[in-house]
């Protein structure tokens, strides 16, 4: 079985990958069959190039996408495409939405990197009231 799945790359500490085409028994960095995207996840957002048309071939053959590999491209719209191509709609149309779909995703990475940031100031403003709260209560 063909799978669709990341072959990591890169120096210690600093991974990047290549995201193959490769048989389902081969080694993790073993022979592949075709590269079809890169992802590098220390970039902030994380880089990720995909062929789409590459993919949606594989995919269309049969490949399996792992796990990581399936929200990498749904992240890029490759399923999108291919749903909206199965639906019967034009280049067009699909390409209007590909495009609404990324615009999407980023708005959506912001705004739950911003949550995040806000979560992380709200816990530290907690900690330290419930630490002066015991200091008041230790000195009284």
């Amino acid at each position: 079985m063909v799978k669709l799945r990341l072959r990591r790359k890169g120096r210690i500490h600093h991974a990047v990958y290549d995201i193959v085409a490769v048989d389902g028994r081969a080694r993790r960095d073993g022979a592949f069959l075709e590269k079809i995207g890169f992802y590098d996840p220390n970039t902030n957002p994380n880089t990720i190039k995909i062929s789409a048309d590459r993919a949606l071939y594989w995919l269309n053959n049969g490949a399996q996408a792992t796990d990581i590999v399936n929200r990498l491209l749904s992240y890029e719209g490759v399923l999108l495409r291919k749903h909206l191509t199965i639906k019967g709609k034009s280049k067009e149309e699909i390409d209007a939405e590909v495009e609404k779909h990324k615009n999407v995703v980023s708005k959506r990475y912001e705004r739950r990197k911003k949550l995040r940031v806000q979560r992380a100031i709200n816990k530290a403003k907690a900690e330290e009231s419930a630490k002066n709260k015991e200091n008041a209560e230790a000195e009284a």
